[in-house]
């Protein structure tokens, strides 16, 4: 496994404090001197130094619809509390990639709901993971209030980890979506794609998700197939990032083409192209005519920029 260095959301060593989900009574108390990171509709909140932890029992808290368990740090509980019905103000313009971000009149001083895709860059290994964890499990909590079985309402459990249907007795646990994301070369060259409506000028690995059934192998060699019809051979795994957007698993790999030529699946892919070392190094100086760099943080950026710099070996 490659260092993770510069990977959003890689993991910081955080103690999740397992044993603790299934005691209310130690959670509570937790709660009382904990620190609490707000999420309106999926946005994290923002501070001028990171993520925006806030005390137990601050006013932005008040409408919280569900509250969960993340951890401990130096002994002290953290927790995220999702604040979605809170009416806020859309400060900025947004588009499907930057939904812009939100205040709220009630919380500190330069504190702002923000989309998290767009700030991982800024946050430490420590609020990366925490943020993730937050987003990925308020979002499942907000999309899974009845059950899946007889459709009764689901209530919370041990912390936020689990819901449970009081009709039924069915248990719900959180989910996590594995994708596979491949950094495809040919000696020199590797290959981007776009899916159509991104914005002008972003070019990424390919990507798609693991079906039932499946290796990791072999939905790396399927999905190139299908979206570019370039057919590959070794595949080997090289690091992962969790994705809570809304719930994936990122499994970064490496895939060797065995074929050349081009024939692209429009609905998938928009655009595709090889590029060289050499060429790809201008995208990462921003030097390109017609690309970008994919966003810093990501796993995308990092296979690319590890390729180029020949540590992936």
């Amino acid at each position: 496994m490659q260092d993770q260095v510069g990977m959003a959301f890689a993991g910081s060593g955080l103690d999740r404090a397992h044993a603790l989900r299934g005691d209310p009574a130690a959670l509570a108390d937790l709660a009382r001197g904990g620190r609490v990171l707000p999420v309106w509709r999926g946005r994290p909140l923002f501070g001028p130094g990171g993520a925006g932890w806030l005390p137990a029992g601050h006013p932005v808290l008040a409408e919280a619809a569900e509250t969960v368990f993340l951890g401990l740090q130096d002994g002290q509980g953290l927790f995220a509390a999702d604040v979605s019905a809170r009416a806020l103000a859309d400060t900025t313009e947004g588009s499907v990639f930057d939904a812009g971000d939100r205040t709220d009149p009630e919380a500190p001083p330069q504190h702002v709901f923000g989309d998290l895709r767009q700030r991982m860059a800024t946050l430490d290994a420590r609020d990366g993971e925490l943020a993730a964890t937050a987003r990925a499990l308020l979002e499942w909590h907000r999309g899974h209030g009845f059950c899946a079985r007889c459709g009764g309402r689901s209530v919370a459990a041990r912390g936020g980890w689990q819901r449970q249907c009081p009709a039924c007795g069915v248990e719900h646990f959180p989910r996590t979506d594995p994708v596979v994301i491949m950094l495809v070369t040919l000696g020199n060259l590797t290959l981007l794609g776009r899916s159509p409506g991104w914005p002008e000028g972003m070019f990424s690995c390919l990507a798609g998700f693991v079906e039932p059934g499946e290796t990791v192998e072999a939905a790396v060699r399927r999905e190139v197939a299908e979206e570019t019809g370039v057919r590959c051979g070794a595949v080997r795994y090289v690091t992962s990032q969790p994705w809570p957007f809304p719930a994936s698993l990122m499994l970064g790999t490496r895939a060797e083409a065995e074929t050349r030529d081009l024939t692209l699946d429009p609905a998938e892919i928009e655009e595709a192209l090889w590029i060289s070392r050499e060429e790809l190094l201008t995208v990462f100086a921003g030097h390109h005519p017609r690309i970008r760099a994919p966003r810093r943080g990501s796993i995308a950026h990092y296979l690319l920029a590890n390729w180029v710099a020949d540590r992936l070996d």
